[in-house]
Protein backbone atom coordinates (compact mmCIF):
# COMPACT_ATOMS: atom_id res chain seq x y z
CA UNK A 1 0.00 0.00 0.00
CA UNK A 2 2.82 2.53 1.24
CA UNK A 3 4.22 1.63 -2.12
CA UNK A 4 1.20 2.73 -4.20
CA UNK A 5 0.56 5.80 -2.43
CA UNK A 6 4.48 6.91 -3.32
CA UNK A 7 3.87 5.91 -6.51
CA UNK A 8 0.16 7.85 -6.88
CA UNK A 9 2.30 10.64 -4.79
CA UNK A 10 4.73 11.17 -7.63
CA UNK A 11 2.06 10.94 -10.78
CA UNK A 12 0.36 14.14 -9.04
CA UNK A 13 3.44 15.82 -8.76
CA UNK A 14 4.63 15.20 -11.65
CA UNK A 15 0.93 16.13 -13.38
CA UNK A 16 0.78 19.43 -11.57
CA UNK A 17 4.76 20.39 -12.37
CA UNK A 18 3.97 19.91 -16.19
CA UNK A 19 0.84 21.62 -15.54
CA UNK A 20 2.38 24.58 -14.18
CA UNK A 21 5.65 24.73 -16.87
CA UNK A 22 3.61 25.00 -20.25
CA UNK A 23 2.16 28.19 -18.98
CA UNK A 24 5.79 29.44 -18.50
CA UNK A 25 6.71 28.56 -21.76
CA UNK A 26 4.18 30.39 -23.60
CA UNK A 27 5.07 33.35 -21.56
CA UNK A 28 8.27 33.40 -23.58
CA UNK A 29 7.93 33.12 -27.52
CA UNK A 30 10.84 33.66 -29.65
CA UNK A 31 11.29 37.23 -30.42
CA UNK A 32 10.15 38.77 -34.21
CA UNK A 33 12.69 41.13 -36.08
CA UNK A 34 11.10 44.00 -37.74
CA UNK A 35 13.50 44.95 -40.63
CA UNK A 36 13.28 48.30 -41.61
CA UNK A 37 12.66 48.42 -45.45
CA UNK A 38 14.21 51.57 -45.66
CA UNK A 39 17.44 50.90 -44.38
CA UNK A 40 17.75 47.05 -44.76
CA UNK A 41 20.60 45.73 -47.84
CA UNK A 42 18.31 44.45 -50.74
CA UNK A 43 19.72 40.93 -51.80
CA UNK A 44 18.14 39.47 -55.05
CA UNK A 45 19.63 36.28 -56.61
CA UNK A 46 18.86 36.18 -60.23
CA UNK A 47 19.65 32.94 -62.48
CA UNK A 48 18.76 29.24 -63.39
CA UNK A 49 18.88 26.32 -61.05
CA UNK A 50 21.94 26.81 -59.70
CA UNK A 51 20.52 30.00 -58.32
CA UNK A 52 17.46 28.12 -57.16
CA UNK A 53 19.42 25.38 -54.92
CA UNK A 54 18.11 22.91 -57.27
CA UNK A 55 19.01 19.12 -56.04
CA UNK A 56 21.07 20.36 -53.36
CA UNK A 57 19.39 18.46 -50.10
CA UNK A 58 17.83 20.61 -49.15
CA UNK A 59 17.38 22.95 -51.26
CA UNK A 60 18.17 26.33 -48.90
CA UNK A 61 21.77 24.78 -49.14
CA UNK A 62 22.15 26.06 -52.47
CA UNK A 63 24.86 28.98 -52.49
CA UNK A 64 22.26 31.74 -52.93
CA UNK A 65 21.04 30.44 -49.09
CA UNK A 66 24.32 29.79 -47.93
CA UNK A 67 25.03 33.83 -49.03
CA UNK A 68 22.26 34.91 -47.32
CA UNK A 69 22.38 32.77 -44.01
CA UNK A 70 26.09 33.30 -43.33
CA UNK A 71 25.70 37.12 -43.41
CA UNK A 72 28.18 37.19 -46.84
CA UNK A 73 25.85 40.00 -48.43
CA UNK A 74 24.75 42.11 -44.77
CA UNK A 75 23.31 40.96 -41.18
CA UNK A 76 20.36 38.83 -41.58
CA UNK A 77 18.76 41.10 -39.20
CA UNK A 78 19.52 44.19 -41.63
CA UNK A 79 18.96 42.14 -45.44
CA UNK A 80 15.51 41.70 -47.47
CA UNK A 81 16.34 38.56 -49.60
CA UNK A 82 14.48 37.71 -52.42
CA UNK A 83 15.79 34.33 -54.78
CA UNK A 84 14.52 34.65 -58.37
CA UNK A 85 16.44 31.77 -59.54
CA UNK A 86 14.54 29.50 -61.51
CA UNK A 87 15.08 25.87 -62.88
CA UNK A 88 15.46 25.57 -66.30
CA UNK A 89 15.60 29.74 -66.89
CA UNK A 90 17.56 30.46 -69.91
CA UNK A 91 19.79 34.24 -70.67
CA UNK A 92 16.58 35.17 -72.05
CA UNK A 93 14.11 34.08 -69.07
CA UNK A 94 16.78 36.25 -66.99
CA UNK A 95 16.44 39.23 -69.37
CA UNK A 96 12.39 38.90 -70.40
CA UNK A 97 10.86 38.28 -66.93
CA UNK A 98 13.76 38.42 -63.72
CA UNK A 99 15.26 41.35 -64.71
CA UNK A 100 11.83 43.23 -64.72
CA UNK A 101 10.95 42.42 -61.16
CA UNK A 102 14.44 43.57 -59.85
CA UNK A 103 14.12 46.71 -62.17
CA UNK A 104 10.13 47.48 -60.80
CA UNK A 105 9.81 45.85 -57.76
CA UNK A 106 12.47 44.71 -55.32
CA UNK A 107 14.93 47.20 -56.76
CA UNK A 108 18.50 45.43 -55.11
CA UNK A 109 21.87 46.66 -53.66
CA UNK A 110 23.20 43.39 -54.81
CA UNK A 111 22.58 40.96 -57.06
CA UNK A 112 24.15 37.74 -57.73
CA UNK A 113 23.68 35.64 -61.19
CA UNK A 114 23.81 31.87 -62.31
CA UNK A 115 23.06 32.15 -66.53
CA UNK A 116 23.89 30.20 -69.60
CA UNK A 117 23.81 26.50 -68.82
CA UNK A 118 20.62 26.02 -69.87
CA UNK A 119 21.78 27.94 -73.44
CA UNK A 120 24.55 25.47 -73.53
CA UNK A 121 22.17 22.78 -73.20
CA UNK A 122 20.18 23.42 -76.56
CA UNK A 123 23.97 22.38 -78.18
CA UNK A 124 23.29 19.40 -77.05
CA UNK A 125 19.43 19.19 -78.64
CA UNK A 126 21.28 20.17 -81.85
CA UNK A 127 21.36 23.82 -81.76
CA UNK A 128 24.46 25.44 -83.62
CA UNK A 129 26.81 26.53 -81.26
CA UNK A 130 27.64 29.39 -82.59
CA UNK A 131 24.21 30.90 -82.69
CA UNK A 132 23.82 29.86 -79.51
CA UNK A 133 27.05 31.38 -77.73
CA UNK A 134 26.02 34.75 -79.81
CA UNK A 135 22.60 35.11 -78.72
CA UNK A 136 23.77 34.12 -75.52
CA UNK A 137 26.28 37.35 -75.64
CA UNK A 138 23.47 39.59 -76.64
CA UNK A 139 21.33 38.67 -73.82
CA UNK A 140 23.72 38.97 -71.24
CA UNK A 141 24.12 42.31 -72.87
CA UNK A 142 20.95 42.92 -72.44
CA UNK A 143 20.78 41.72 -69.23
CA UNK A 144 23.56 43.86 -67.72
CA UNK A 145 22.69 46.87 -69.34
CA UNK A 146 19.49 47.06 -68.11
CA UNK A 147 20.39 46.33 -64.64
CA UNK A 148 23.62 49.16 -64.80
CA UNK A 149 20.96 51.29 -65.92
CA UNK A 150 17.91 50.64 -63.78
CA UNK A 151 20.07 50.14 -60.77
CA UNK A 152 23.59 51.85 -61.35
CA UNK A 153 24.36 51.52 -57.54
CA UNK A 154 23.71 47.99 -57.51
CA UNK A 155 26.91 45.57 -57.06
CA UNK A 156 26.30 42.86 -59.61
CA UNK A 157 28.13 39.26 -59.55
CA UNK A 158 28.43 36.69 -62.06
CA UNK A 159 29.85 33.18 -61.97
CA UNK A 160 31.08 31.51 -65.00
CA UNK A 161 30.07 27.91 -65.77
CA UNK A 162 32.05 24.40 -64.05
CA UNK A 163 32.27 21.83 -66.99
CA UNK A 164 30.67 18.44 -66.98
CA UNK A 165 33.50 16.15 -68.48
CA UNK A 166 31.22 13.10 -68.79
CA UNK A 167 29.19 15.62 -71.42
CA UNK A 168 30.36 15.06 -74.70
CA UNK A 169 31.54 18.48 -75.90
CA UNK A 170 31.35 19.98 -72.38
CA UNK A 171 35.35 20.26 -72.24
CA UNK A 172 35.78 22.31 -75.53
CA UNK A 173 32.33 24.45 -75.32
CA UNK A 174 32.33 26.03 -71.83
CA UNK A 175 35.85 27.42 -71.72
CA UNK A 176 34.78 29.40 -74.68
CA UNK A 177 31.62 30.61 -73.24
CA UNK A 178 33.28 31.78 -70.20
CA UNK A 179 35.77 34.09 -72.26
CA UNK A 180 32.50 35.26 -73.82
CA UNK A 181 30.98 35.93 -70.46
CA UNK A 182 33.95 37.73 -68.78
CA UNK A 183 34.39 40.02 -71.80
CA UNK A 184 31.04 41.16 -71.70
CA UNK A 185 31.24 41.56 -67.80
CA UNK A 186 34.48 43.10 -67.62
CA UNK A 187 32.87 45.69 -70.24
CA UNK A 188 30.20 46.47 -67.19
CA UNK A 189 32.95 46.02 -64.34
CA UNK A 190 30.86 43.00 -62.92
CA UNK A 191 33.37 40.94 -61.10
CA UNK A 192 33.14 36.81 -62.49
CA UNK A 193 33.06 34.23 -59.95
CA UNK A 194 35.25 31.59 -61.09
CA UNK A 195 33.24 28.87 -60.52
CA UNK A 196 35.51 27.04 -63.54
CA UNK A 197 38.87 26.34 -61.93
CA UNK A 198 37.07 25.50 -58.66
CA UNK A 199 35.46 22.00 -59.69
CA UNK A 200 37.96 20.89 -61.84
CA UNK A 201 39.38 17.72 -61.29
CA UNK A 202 36.76 17.65 -57.83
CA UNK A 203 34.42 14.98 -59.22
CA UNK A 204 32.43 14.87 -55.71
CA UNK A 205 31.47 18.08 -56.21
CA UNK A 206 29.16 16.83 -59.67
CA UNK A 207 26.26 14.69 -58.91
CA UNK A 208 26.44 12.87 -62.35
CA UNK A 209 29.68 11.40 -60.68
CA UNK A 210 27.19 9.85 -57.77
CA UNK A 211 25.54 6.40 -58.29
CA UNK A 212 22.00 6.52 -59.92
CA UNK A 213 22.84 9.79 -61.42
CA UNK A 214 21.17 10.43 -65.33
CA UNK A 215 23.98 11.01 -68.16
CA UNK A 216 22.89 13.98 -68.91
CA UNK A 217 23.34 15.74 -64.76
CA UNK A 218 24.81 18.76 -64.29
CA UNK A 219 24.01 19.84 -61.01
CA UNK A 220 26.08 20.09 -57.75
CA UNK A 221 26.67 18.14 -55.31
CA UNK A 222 25.97 20.11 -51.60
CA UNK A 223 29.20 20.15 -51.57
CA UNK A 224 29.72 21.66 -54.80
CA UNK A 225 26.92 24.30 -53.72
CA UNK A 226 29.65 24.64 -50.65
CA UNK A 227 32.35 25.45 -53.20
CA UNK A 228 30.08 27.95 -54.86
CA UNK A 229 29.19 29.89 -51.63
CA UNK A 230 32.71 29.98 -50.91
CA UNK A 231 33.82 30.88 -54.40
CA UNK A 232 31.13 34.03 -54.44
CA UNK A 233 31.82 34.87 -50.64
CA UNK A 234 35.80 35.20 -51.79
CA UNK A 235 34.28 37.74 -54.50
CA UNK A 236 31.92 39.66 -52.72
CA UNK A 237 33.39 39.81 -49.14
CA UNK A 238 37.10 38.57 -48.68
CA UNK A 239 36.61 39.05 -45.14
CA UNK A 240 33.48 36.62 -44.49
CA UNK A 241 34.39 33.14 -45.94
CA UNK A 242 31.49 30.61 -45.49
CA UNK A 243 32.82 27.08 -44.85
CA UNK A 244 33.44 24.67 -47.87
Amino acid sequence: MATRKLFRDFVVFLSLSLLYAIPAFAEHPPRAVVIDSATAVRYMALGDSLAAGYKAIPATDGYVYRLYRDEVIAPISKELFCNAGVPGATSADVLNHQVPQALADFQPDVITLSVGGNDLLHILAGADAGTVLTQFQTNLTGILTALRTGLPQAKIYIGNLYTVPQIPGADQIVPVFNQILAQVATAFGVPVVDLYSAFLGRPELLLINQPGAAPDEVHPTNAGYRVMAYQFARVIRPDRRVNH
